[in-house]
């Protein structure tokens, strides 16, 4: 799910970078040359206007993560004027709310007791909303693996964070005090989160170990997060609070609801800085303090340093963020770009303790050996890009992705929608988690799992799991397998917050992608028999394609049905969001990329097609001001997801719809697309457009910049567009390069391409297989600012692999 990110329109290419911008101003392209990416990451970026980022530090796919917390739901957002505290545990973009911030640590001065200035009489001292910290964005940094911030509050108190895999480390600096404290709440996290029981204990004059157990994301189950905390000197007094209040010299807050933490308190008159480091687990008490041994102590058994902490964690992200280097732009285009390689590299997160044991979904205690466990799957948002992107990059990590989403499927009893720790939410709709393996299997990251991942996907598209099972699956497919359509019912029983029925027009094509990417695999694994049956459903699109229903001059179009195979609707209104999951007719009619030929034929021919793309990009505008078009007519506001006719790029359904100009043999409309829709990425915090979703948007971004975008899951297409930097390095995880130039990109302009290479030779044909770069290759771009070009217009067009299949299957 995702939002809206806003800036003021304006009738620039690229509008300047909002007021409080923590990056400097825009440079020439050779002042970027040789900069440290980690350096080039601004973690401020989509932490304004619902982008829902978080600032603080991080490892890549990181267990722990140290940030802000302040007054919105997915944790800080860059006007809150006030911190509550360092949250250790946030996801990157979601969108739902009860998300994060466990283990909210918060340095103060004053001296704690009765009638003191922390009063232990009274237990509202202890609420975070009370003993919140002002800051100033003056001197705040966040790069790769480093946050910076200073407190105004308690004197001026500068708090700076980095991050391993497991375990993060702080550094407070206080005034010269005799009353500095750190205080540790465990009872509250972010806003809207619950914790339904917590506690914290102090076992040495070093030490705090303990437990927040929270009911999670949109209504999930509850979970817990045990931690352990190590200082680097010993505190000189320390208490700890409950409902009823403090106790000075207390070392348990008991376990409960309700308010619950720990203070420790030093002299800093001579030494004022305090380091911490505190390590999670999401399996018991052991699992913390052995990621905290493994990854934060010296061979010696001694704590590291912040200083080499973060010297670790930023050449970790250097490591990672060199994977992709552009050439071209300036500083501010360079920024987004590493900032988006960066927000798409934090996640999936690692799920497994540094001793291999991770908790399933079946709440025991498995071990990973030989390979990372990973979870927190938003797979109807990182179907679409993010997954793609990791797969090509990360190789290794994508296939622990696989095979922990084929041992939920083992543990929980069937494949994810929408996996959050160690559960299933039942979030959102459709059948993500199929095209989302089969293009993992397609890029090669199934290696010897392909028959197990086949028949957990078969099992999965052709069934609807146990009543009694906690996943909901696919629940429309009693009807869609016998007449081809989910059924539009919005009081469907639910065991979640979704349930594809309430949403039968929209989960009725994503079944049908679904169902054609599996047919593709299907095919190549020589079932030959699925894979007809799995092609023909791959048109069910059709099943929920009225043929009558008008809107803005234009006839037919996608709308629900109900389970008697009637319109549910009296009067079709494809800007209705009626029946589609976030989004309206007009934004899920292009969601059958896998027919294109059908679809355009439903939509009255070719030119029809195109000019029903020129209204929903509103083309005109586009052309004339890009910035425009896609800031007043593209984004209307916060989560326009409902009664519009236009493109919605804050938001995944038609993430794809760009290129559908690429497989009408119109490919420089699509490079003008992609150009719009860069400009709602800036070196800004509302500079990401929509929840970022689990680095999903910025995955999209990336893959529009280089002039790459996977086309129908599972046939390893990419399609070709204009690049938006003169050239892109990619170091592939098997050490090959790919390399993609294109002399005189300029991100400021509507640019399109002329002619293009792979490896030297004419490439007329707008897309390349993965297999064709995935060993190294080098393509090239000659591009033109005349829109008129003519390559690609008259060559073979990219394959839709259940053309003319029929419906029903």
């Amino acid at each position: 799910m995702a939002g809206t990110a806003v800036l003021a329109a304006g009738s620039l290419l690229t509008p300047p970078a909002a007021a409080g911008d923590t990056q400097p101003a825009a440079a020439s392209a050779a002042d970027t040359a040789g900069t440290d990416p980690v350096e080039l990451v601004n973690t401020f970026i989509g932490t304004q206007d619902e982008g829902n980022t978080f600032p603080g530090a991080s490892a890549p796919f990181g267990m722990t993560q140290v940030s802000p917390i302040g007054s919105h739901y997915a944790g800080w957002r860059y006007t809150d004027r006030k911190i509550k505290g360092f949250g250790h545990n946030f996801l990157s973009g979601a969108g739902c709310w009860e998300q994060g911030g466990q283990v909210s640590v918060l340095p103060t001065v004053g001296a704690v007791g009765p009638g003191a200035a922390f009063d232990t009489t009274k237990p509202a001292t202890f609420n975070h909303n009370n003993y919140a910290a002002s800051y100033t964005h003056e001197g705040e940094v966040g790069q790769a693996g480093y946050y910076r911030t200073r407190l105004t509050s308690y004197g001026g108190i500068t708090a700076e964070a980095t991050a391993s895999t497991r375990a993060s480390t702080e550094r407070y600096t206080f005034p010269a005090s005799t009353a500095a404290n750190v205080f540790i709440n465990a009872g509250q996290v972010t806003d809207l989160h619950n914790v339904t029981a917590s506690q914290a204990r102090i076992v040495d004059n070093r030490t705090v170990v303990g437990e927040v157990r929270t009911q999670s994301f949109c209504g999930g189950r509850q979970y817990s997060t045990w931690f352990t905390m190590k200082f680097n000197r010993p505190f000189t007094s320390h208490g700890s609070w409950s409902p009823t209040g403090g106790t000075v010299g207390g070392t348990d807050s008991g376990r409960g609801s309700g308010l619950r933490g720990t203070w420790v308190s030093f002299d800093t008159s001579s030494n004022q800085q305090v380091e911490v480091t505190t390590a999670i687990s999401k399996v018991d008490p052991a699992g913390a303090t052995g990621n905290l041994t493994s990854e934060a102590t010296t061979a010696g058994g001694a704590l590291r340093s912040f200083d080499e902490a973060r010297q670790r964690a930023q050449q970790q992200w250097r490591a990672e963020l060199n994977r992709i280097r552009v050439t071209g732009g300036n500083r501010d285009d360079q920024t987004v770009f590493t900032t988006a390689l960066y927000h798409a590299l934090l996640q999936p997160l690692t799920g497994s303790d540094a001793d291999g044991r991770y908790r399933g979904y079946d709440d025991q205690i498995h071990r990973a050996v030989g390979w990372t466990y990973r979870e927190y799957f938003s797979l109807w948002d990182t179907y679409r890009a993010q997954n793609q992107l990791l797969a090509l990059l990360r190789p290794s990590v994508a296939t622990d992705v696989a095979r922990s989403v084929l041992t939920i499927n083992e543990q929980g009893g069937w494949l994810p929608r929408w996996g959050y720790a160690n559960f299933e939410t039942n979030v959102m709709t459709g059948d993500p988690v199929t095209p989302f393996l089969v293009d993992l299997w397609r890029y090669g990251a199934l290696k010897g799992m392909e028959q197990q991942a086949y028949q957990a996907l078969r099992r999965n598209v052709d069934g609807v799991p146990p009543a009694d099972s906690p996943f909901s699956g696919r629940a429309g497919n009693p009807r869609y397998l016998q007449s081809g359509f989910v059924q539009h019912d919005p009081n469907f029983p639910k065991k979640g917050m979704d349930v594809d029925p309430a949403h039968g027009a929209s989960a009725t094509l994503e079944y049908a992608l679904a169902d054609c990417s599996l047919s593709v695999m299907a095919g190549e694994l020589g079932q030959t028999g699925d894979a007809a049956r799995l092609a023909r459903r791959g048109g069910n699109w059709s099943e929920v394609w009225d043929p009558t229903a008008q809107s803005r001059g234009f006839t037919g179009f996608p709308r629900p049905k109900r389970d008697d195979g009637q319109w549910y609707d009296r009067v079709a209104n494809p800007t209705s969001d009626q029946g589609f999951h976030e989004g309206t007719g007009w934004q899920y009619q292009w969601l059958a990329q896998q027919d294109v030929p059908g679809l355009t034929a439903a939509m009255g021919g070719r030119q029809a097609t195109l000019d029903r793309l020129d209204e929903f990009f509103d083309m005109p505008t586009l052309l004339a001001d890009p910035a425009k078009a896609a800031r007043e007519s593209w984004v209307i506001g916060p989560y326009s997801y409902y009664n519009v006719y236009r493109y919605n790029p804050n938001n995944e359904p038609d993430l794809h719809a760009g290129s559908m100009y690429t497989y009408l043999g119109q490919p420089a409309k699509t490079s003008a697309v992609y150009r719009a829709a860069k400009t709602l990425f800036t070196n800004a915090p509302n500079g990401v457009t929509g929840n970022d979703d689990l680095g999903t948007m910025s995955a999209w971004y990336l893959f529009t910049a280089m002039g790459l975008y996977p086309g129908v899951p599972g046939t390893g297409q990419l399609l070709l567009s204009a690049p938006q930097f003169e050239r892109v390095d990619i170091t592939l995880e098997n050490g090959s390069q790919l390399t993609i130039s294109a002399p005189g990109a300029d991100p400021s302009a509507l640019q399109y391409v002329a002619a293009a290479k792979l490896n030297r030779a004419p490439r007329n044909q707008t897309w390349v297989n993965w297999s064709q770069l995935a060993r190294g290759a080098q393509l090239s771009f000659t591009l033109t600012d005349d829109r008129g070009t003519s390559w690609g217009q008259r060559t073979a067009r990219p394959a839709s692999p259940c053309a003319g299949q029929g419906s029903i299957g």
